[in-house]
């Protein structure tokens, strides 16, 4: 993470506890989270233009403790639609999953739209938020997408960025927001210019065979950067979907409501037909146990649900078997100021003191090449974009 942007102590201990996976596939380069009983029908979770793989780690700490497989991706460096449906089938290959329930926000909402329609029979159900169904609206306003392969890296990232909302945020939304942020830092320009290229890209969802009723649209009511225009076409689309609405919860509900975020996941799992092995989670005593089944050997204790609609989340299988030696995570420690946290905070601070040094210098150097050889292009190419469609903002 850069500049004065402090990790969470959840987000910590997430990353000593779940490894990330890096596999190179063809061309493309894959990275990924994989957390859960493997015998279960994994959620696939597909983020957004600014997004990585590590925005889901709430969900991943969460449903993987109720007995749900959870895998979070990075979008790789594809171009186009049907590079898009390519790359994720072999990705879907090499990592042994063949029926998945797909998770998308924005601009992965609109990828999972797109793998739905084109390979029918992996797609088992959809959970959509802030999606969207064409890229006419974003191509009309990227008039220089033939040259995005060459703009400067801290243009994309400031282009994909300004898409947030101005003006003051709730202490937990603006939370999310530093946290993507820190995360947009972490992408390189090629990374950028693909994705921006895929929203640009002229490309359309067609019909799905999938039925309305394995759909689940999670949308919240404030203020977002997809363009409500865009939400509601989704809607539209699928009348018989399940649509569940959040308050308050700006553009990344995943990281600032969580909790209402990963109980409309559950529901809609079980709604669908997946079956949770809580029974496979380490730590987690079976049904009539002393202690019962909300709390591991390490004191993990979630948040009861306390919504009507909500029935119960414990699964009880009869038959014990292990988790493959993954260990349980502790959602507990959701607080970036507990006092069991700041050690491993302040080691990695220092750990990493001298080569962030280094790297600011290097990197400075190289900002100043960048600006002055490119900047005024740029910077043209901007003005006259902001002219022609001062009402179009893309953040996806």
């Amino acid at each position: 993470m850069k500049g004065g942007f402090s990790a969470p102590g959840d987000y910590i201990y997430f990353k000593s506890q779940v490894p990330l996976h890096k596999i190179p596939i063809g061309t493309k380069q894959w990275r990924y989270y994989d957390f859960g009983p493997k015998v279960v029908p994994p959620l696939i979770c597909i983020p957004g233009t600014a997004g990585t793989a590590d925005v889901y780690y709430k969900q991943i700490m969460a449903l993987s403790m109720k007995g749900y497989r959870v895998i979070s991706i990075d979008i790789p460096r594809v171009w186009n639609s049907q590079d898009w449906v390519q790359s994720f089938e072999k990705f879907l290959d090499v990592i042994d999953v063949h029926h998945i329930h797909l998770y998308g926000t924005s601009l992965g909402g609109f990828l999972a739209l797109l793998f739905a329609q084109h390979r029918p029979r992996r797609v088992k159900s959809l959970v959509l938020s802030n999606a969207f169904l064409e890229t006419k609206y974003f191509a009309a306003a990227m008039p220089w997408a033939p040259v995005v392969n060459w703009t400067p890296s801290f243009l994309l990232k400031r282009y994909v960025l300004t898409g947030i909302p101005s003006g003051p945020h709730e202490p937990f939304i603006a939370d999310s927001v530093d946290f993507v942020v820190a995360q947009v830092e972490t992408l390189s320009r090629e990374d950028l210019a693909s994705r921006l290229t895929l929203t640009s890209d002229a490309a359309l969802v067609g019909p799905l065979m999938l039925s309305d009723s394995l759909i689940t649209i999670v949308d919240t009511n404030d203020k977002c950067a997809i363009p409500q225009q865009l939400k509601d076409e989704v809607s539209e689309r699928f009348p018989g979907a399940r649509r569940a609405y959040i308050k308050s919860g700006g553009d990344f509900p995943f990281l600032s409501r969580p909790d209402e975020v990963n109980l409309h996941l559950k529901l809609h799992l079980r709604r669908v037909g997946v079956e949770a092995r809580e029974d496979l989670v380490p730590g987690i005593p079976k049904a009539g146990d002393d202690g019962g089944s909300g709390s591991g050997a390490g004191g993990f204790s979630e948040p009861k649900d306390d919504r009507e609609d909500a029935p119960n989340e414990e699964s009880n299988p009869e038959s014990p078997s292990n988790n493959e030696g993954q260990p349980p995570l502790d959602t507990q420690n959701n607080d970036s100021h507990n006092p069991d946290n700041q050690p491993l905070l302040l080691e990695a601070i220092f750990e990493k003191k001298e080569v962030v040094l280094a790297t600011c210098a290097w990197h400075f150097m190289l900002q100043f090449f960048v600006i002055y050889y490119q900047l005024p292009v740029s910077l043209l190419i901007l003005y006259i974009n902001n002219k022609r469609h001062p009402h179009i903002r893309l953040f996806v």
